[in-house]
């Protein structure tokens, strides 16, 4: 039975010492080398003697240096806090008030900006080459560890302007990849393209399945995303040939209008999680790669970043909605009513998840825990936790979960109850809609439409188009073509900076 991730990486070592792991634009790291530097990381910090299962946060940029971090943190018996470098002082003193560590590692790039910020002890990682590997110490440490030990925390919005840090063990994420390596036969063949920032969730399948597989990890270069032609050369170089991405990144590469004429023959999974998936943009990828599968993975932070699946099977038109699909093994979901019964066919619930996936809830916050990791209304006869989405969905006459909108997306409008998502699968049918987002202005109760278009269009005829497609009452009473949407670190559409345009 396997206790903890740090096993994948020993079994892996076994295997394929000498294997890169990790490639960047300007190194190579083999397995052996990942073990020995994160060994050398973790007696670093146990020299410090910080007790276990403690924060320790990483402030360090997207690098190599940041998973030998990650893995000497969890070796040292503690959990890893990934913290973005470029993030304002305020919120990182705010996510750093939550966490209140002992230690921070960082490199000397970095460590004077959190050393502003914290008076937590700061260890550099240049540091760690000069430590002996306390080989005893770490085995000691292992031998104590349990799969509920937490591994990671990543922090997310909170409502009330303080982050919320979901807290994630080591048996969710064994349970995940242990689902995902099967689900699509990964392997050490395999070379993952990473595009997600380490404080964002979906680089938990890239990071993690190149530890158990002994698959290749390629951090690609994030400015690489702006030039799509320079990208695919970067990917054609590394043979990368699977790719787990959200959506935004996508996207992005398909309005570039050289894409048509740019090859990568090696690709042989997509994989997309993180927002809706515009099937207009999922069909643009699959006549660029008639033989690659493609998957439409879905799930929050707080259930250890996926619990639904669909592997697209069959052809959708531009205006149709993409199924979120099944259950992952060893997960369950419900589609509770507000009443906390179950859902008829047809009828939009609150989507609710159990199971081994679940986070150990928000660090340091019981009260935000309440809210959402609730007791099953369907069991009252012994404990069992569910977690409450927040995400509307509904079943459609194949028996698949089809994603509706957020619960904060659902207006009552003129009367009538809408989800804005509806709206923006509209408008991305649209033959020149590159992206878009609709929103609503509470103050003067209107629907409002931000879009980026391929050629030009104007607001006028965006509207004319939408008439064909959607009643009168769901239509936006103010549309903006803008020359691109605001993305925030993760990728994503930025809602909340639309939503100071209204």
């Amino acid at each position: 039975m396997i206790k903890n991730v740090l096993e994948y990486l020993e079994q892996t070592v076994k295997r394929y010492s000498n294997k890169t792991a990790i490639r960047t634009a300007e190194k190579e790291v083999t397995f052996a080398e990942l073990e020995a530097g994160a060994k050398k990381l973790a007696s670093f910090i146990l020299s410090k003697n910080p007790g276990r299962n403690k924060p320790i946060p990483v402030f360090l940029p997207k690098s190599a240096e940041s998973i030998f971090a990650f893995l000497g943190v969890a070796y040292s018996g503690n959990f890893y806090v990934p913290i973005d470098i470029t993030l304002p002082a305020e919120r990182i003193e705010k996510i750093l008030t939550v966490l209140e560590p002992s230690l921070i590692v960082s490199d000397a790039e970095n460590a004077e900006k959190i050393k502003k910020i914290s008076k937590a002890e700061v260890l550099l990682q240049e540091d760690c080459d000069k430590m002996e590997v306390k080989e005893e110490a770490i085995r000691g440490v292992l031998r104590r560890m349990i799969d509920t030990d937490p591994l990671y925390v990543l922090f997310t919005s909170g409502s009330t302007g303080m982050p919320k840090g979901v807290t994630i063990s080591h048996r969710s994420v064994i349970d995940y990849i242990e689902w995902a390596t099967a689900f699509f036969a990964f392997c050490e063949k395999d070379v993952l393209g990473n595009q997600a920032p380490f404080y964002f969730d979906n680089s938990i399948l890239d990071i993690y399945t190149m530890l158990k597989t002994g698959a290749t990890l390629v951090i690609i270069p994030e400015s690489l995303f702006i030039f799509p032609v320079k990208l695919f050369r970067f990917m054609m170089e590394n043979q990368v040939n699977s790719i787990f991405w959200v959506p935004s990144a996508l996207s992005v590469v398909a309005m570039h209008k050289d894409m048509e004429r740019s090859e990568l023959p090696c690709l042989k999974k997509v994989l997309f999680c993180g927002e809706v998936m515009p099937t207009k943009t999922l069909n643009f990828w699959r006549k660029l790669y008639p033989n690659a599968l493609f998957a439409n993975l879905y799930g929050p932070t707080e259930i250890t970043d996926v619990c639904s699946c669909y592997v697209v099977d069959r052809e959708f038109e531009d205006d149709e909605s993409l199924p979120i699909g099944f259950p992952c093994n060893n997960t369950d979901i419900l589609v509770l009513k507000e009443d906390n019964q179950e859902v008829e066919a047809g009828e939009i619930g609150e989507l609710c998840v159990r199971g081994t996936c679940l986070s150990l809830g928000y660090y340091g916050d019981s009260e935000k825990t309440a809210e959402v990791f609730v007791q099953n209304p369907l069991n009252q006869q012994y404990l069992e936790k569910i977690y409450k989405t927040g995400d509307l969905v509904k079943y459609n006459g194949r028996g698949e979960l089809i994603y509706v909108c957020r619960k904060d997306f659902q207006i009552k409008h003129q009367g009538h109850r809408i989800e804005l998502g509806e709206i923006e699968t509209a408008v991305y049918s649209l033959e020149k809609i590159k992206q878009c987002a609709a929103l609503y202005d509470e103050g003067k109760k209107q629907i409002c439409l931000f879009c980026s278009v391929c050629d030009e269009m104007t607001e006028k005829e965006v509207f004319s188009e939408l008439k064909k497609k959607l009643p009168q009452y769901m239509l936006p009473a103010k549309i903006r073509i803008e020359e691109g949407l605001p993305l925030n670190a993760n990728g994503k559409i930025d809602r909340k900076l639309l939503k100071t345009y209204l």
